[in-house]
């Protein structure tokens, strides 16, 4: 049996995720177990038709999902949480729980590109209206936001051009004008950044990246404030949305250690970023945690570290010198992913419709992981060597 913390809210942060939601652990376990379920059984025909029991159906919830759910959501500081199979099912999820046909939505212009292709295609064919805004807008957003304006979509830093948002004036102007605020906030797994703290009333994550921390599941959280929650809960599980008890498991596993690989990825990134920016290849780095780069005066007022997903803009080179550098790579791997221990980066080409990107080099996204910074830097020596022999 679990012993019983009498003050939770007395607790450091650290300590909070070591031992969230730790009441659904059984028989001296120190973790709780994985249900399989679907049918849950009732005793009695009034139980059955009054549904008073904790757990009614396995889609409804299980006490491995309501585990990890109730430590994302004392993670993130909010009401309740739920667990959707993906990190682009938990913003659909969001976004059709609070929009019909006829609303409008702001969207940030920066977002990742799936939640774009979201808006454009599946959301605009059932009448919702999608504007998407300058990231660094901050309290001008107010000057967008129309009568029927539902939500204001945030995510800081942007996907791969790390933008930091004025999220709490943007979520200031949201409010005032009777919209909900929504926040992708999967760069700082919920960790560095509180999105409830800074105004959000919806803070989402891919916990496919540094919840989970090891690629190894599939996984979306959508925690809500106490006025959402009733909303988004019964939308939720009106869609049948429900994340595996497997990945459920891994992604509690994962954040019981997400302080400790956060700030080694952070450690090791300022390290990288650091010795590129002083690269003659590179233009510029884009990485808030970097003093002087683009957004660190509001980063540092609102973040406390930073993950190790970061961008850089390369001084105008060739394709082929691009792919002579990446493809040599040792310790970087190229995937469409990041978050875990293993070191990534992806050439990309930034979308953009309401802004303008005119940095003329080629652009590179690194996800540092857990490797030394010594060794990575090596790698990256011999990929620019690389790049300057194919130019």
């Amino acid at each position: 049996m679990a012993k019983t913390i009498k003050n939770r809210d007395a607790l450091k942060p650290t300590t909070r995720i070591a031992t969230a939601a730790r009441q659904f652990n059984e028989h001296g376990a120190v973790n709780p177990a994985v249900y399989h379920a679907s049918t849950i059984t009732f005793p009695d025909v009034a139980t059955l038709h009054s549904r008073a029991q904790d757990y009614t159906y396995g889609r409804k919830g299980t006490p491995t999902s309501r585990a990890f759910e109730r430590a994302v959501a004392e993670l993130e500081g909010g009401f309740d949480c739920k667990a959707a199979p993906s990190g682009l099912a938990a913003i659909t999820a969001a976004l059709l729980a609070f929009l019909k046909s006829g609303d409008h939505l702001l969207m940030v212009d920066t977002v990742y590109h799936p939640a774009r292709h979201l808006c454009d295609t599946l959301l605009a064919g059932l009448g919702i209206e999608t504007t998407y805004y300058d990231p660094l807008i901050g309290k001008g957003i107010a000057g967008l936001i129309k009568p029927n304006t539902r939500v204001v979509y945030c995510e800081s830093p942007g996907s791969q051009t790390m933008e930091i948002q004025d999220v709490p004036a943007i979520a200031a102007a949201a409010r005032k004008a009777g919209a909900i605020t929504m926040l992708d906030n999967t760069w700082s797994g919920g960790h560095f950044f509180k999105a409830f703290d800074h105004g959000c009333d919806i803070s989402i994550q891919a916990a496919t990246k540094y919840i989970v921390g090891h690629s190894d599941a599939m996984l979306g959280t959508v925690v809500c404030n106490e006025a959402t929650w009733p909303q988004f809960k019964d939308a939720f599980e009106t869609m049948g949305l429900f994340a595996g008890p497997d990945d459920m498991y891994l992604g509690l596993r994962g954040l019981r250690t997400i302080d400790v690989r956060m700030r080694r990825h952070e450690q090791t990134a300022l390290a990288v970023a650091d010795w590129l920016r002083a690269r003659p290849e590179v233009e510029t780095v884009l990485y808030p945690a970097l003093t002087n780069a683009p957004g660190h005066d509001m980063w540092k007022r609102d973040f406390t570290g930073a993950s190790g997903l970061f961008s850089v803009v390369l001084k105008p080179a060739v394709e082929k010198a691009v792919a002579a550098m990446l493809d040599g790579l040792e310790l970087f791997s190229m995937g469409y992913s990041w978050g875990g221990f293993e070191s990534l980066v992806v050439p990309f080409h930034p979308h953009r419709t309401a802004t303008t990107w005119t940095a003329p080099g080629p652009c590179l996204r690194f996800h540092i992981g857990l490797e030394h910074a010594d060794d990575l830097t090596r790698d990256l020596k011999d990929g620019f060597a690389r790049l300057k022999a194919a130019t």
